[in-house]
């Protein structure tokens, strides 16, 4: 297939992108550059399979990988060593009590890491105000009055796309990973769409997808209603509750 150099998009244009199948293969899945993040424009792109990631300093980049790293909620549960923690442990979980909390928790340097975070301003401006408007969510787990790990990302239809996660203290982040699966089964989710692979998504029971299946399912989840009650956990919740 010859792919099309990537397209410029015009900051305050109409919230349209190009196809995914257009987008290179080197570096994988890049689709087009410019635009904003508009909440029109930041929803048509997680509707088509597409999302920005870019960094301090550089235009708004937006991508759309060959494959796809998915999580099957069904297949996604804790192994003997996070069953174990869970077990023990005093954690609770919450959803969509401290969103930008957990955003601003997900940006801040992390051990080992080199250069600044993906997570810009502009961005914590941009997801907090979807979530303020209901298509962002978060999920957070506490050690008393302690936030000490958690997940952010955001829900079209039936598809929930993660983009971050975090742990303050060991198992923090896999601990808010596996809750937010089981809550998402229940809620009538398919698929965590974890974007791209890396070894601890693949560790996790992460697998990866061709972009066309994905799209292609994608198509219809869109188009679903979740659960009414989905996103609406209203007290913290023992972790061993999503044992």
């Amino acid at each position: 297939m010859t792919h099309l150099p990537i397209a410029w998009i015009r900051p305050g244009s109409p919230a349209r992108f190009p196809p995914p199948a257009q987008a290179l293969r080197e570096p994988d899945g890049l689709l087009a550059l410019g635009g904003d993040l508009s909440m029109e424009r930041l929803l048509a792109a997680y509707r088509h399979g597409i999302f920005p990631w870019y960094g301090q300093d550089e235009p708004i980049l937006w991508w759309s990988p060959d494959p796809r790293c998915i999580f099957d909620l069904e297949r996604l549960h804790p192994d003997r060593s996070l069953r174990k923690l869970m077990r023990k442990s005093d954690w609770t979980v919450t959803v969509d009590h401290t969103f930008r909390d957990v955003m601003q928790a997900c940006a801040a340097p992390r051990a080992g890491q080199r250069g600044g975070t993906w997570i810009t301003d502009d961005m914590v401006r941009a997801y907090t105000a979807l979530h303020e408007a209901g298509h962002a969510h978060s999920i957070e787990v506490w050690h008393g009055p302690q936030l000490v790990g958690g997940l952010y990302g955001i829900a079209v239809g039936r598809m929930f796309c993660g983009e971050s996660m975090f742990s303050n203290v060991s198992g923090g982040s896999k601990v808010a990973l596996v809750c937010l699966g089981q809550l998402l089964r229940d809620w009538g989710f398919p698929w965590l769409d974890a974007q791209v692979g890396n070894p601890h998504l693949y560790r996790m029971g992460a697998e990866n997808m061709p972009r066309r299946e994905y799209l292609a399912h994608l198509e219809t989840l869109v188009h679903d209603v979740p659960a009414p009650e989905a996103f609406t956990l209203d007290d913290a919740i023992p972790v061993q509750a999503y044992l």
